[in-house]
């Protein structure tokens, strides 16, 4: 599997930049895995708990991540920091679209980090890591207005809110639907 990367500037603020890049996670990457999911930050819009188990890690990754189609590391100068994953479509009549996801270890965020990693997952997706979309979508939470912008800036266009869309944590919640075709338009 072909690794794409791309360098990125130094953040405000001093931050050193460096060389953000996608590919699979392994296990023996538990560790980092763990710096961003046991983080309840990070976890506060995802629909898992944060994890206290490196166990309970390795399980995951093992039965969830290594057989996924399409969930990758993201990697800033070979380090994992974050996911993104493209879930798969079991219904046939869902085939042409793929629901985008991603998380990233809080002490990066604010950096361009995961605009990049959007940017570079859509291009694989698209470029034939999974051939059969045309669609890559993404619901994010009313209140995600930093994923929101991700997204917005990764190319997606806002399509609207959907109202009482999700149960997240046992609270009914709504949603901002995203979206980019595989005939949109790179600039």
């Amino acid at each position: 599997m072909e690794v794409h990367d791309r360098q990125i500037a130094p953040a405000q603020g001093g931050s050193s930049g460096g060389v953000i890049s996608l590919r699979p996670l392994q296990l023996s990457d538990v560790d980092d895995f763990m710096v961003w999911a046991t983080d309840p930050d990070v976890a506060r819009f995802c629909r898992w708990e944060p994890y206290t188990s490196r166990d309970d890690a390795l399980a995951y990754i093992a039965g969830t991540v290594l057989p996924h189609p399409y969930h990758r590391a993201i990697c800033l100068d070979g380090r994992p920091v974050g996911v993104v994953a493209m879930e798969r479509n079991e219904v046939a009549s869902n085939a042409c679209r793929g629901e985008l996801g991603y998380v990233l270890g809080s002490g990066y965020w604010g950096r361009g980090i995961m605009t990049e990693a959007v940017r570079l997952a859509v291009a694989e997706v698209f470029g034939g890591a999974r051939p059969e979309l045309e669609r890559v979508e993404a619901v994010v939470d009313v209140e995600n207005k930093a994923s929101q912008k991700v997204l917005e800036k990764a190319g997606f266009r806002r399509e609207g809110v959907m109202k009482k869309y999700f149960v997240l944590k046992g609270k009914t919640r709504d949603a901002v639907m995203f979206s980019r075709l595989a005939t949109d338009d790179d600039s």
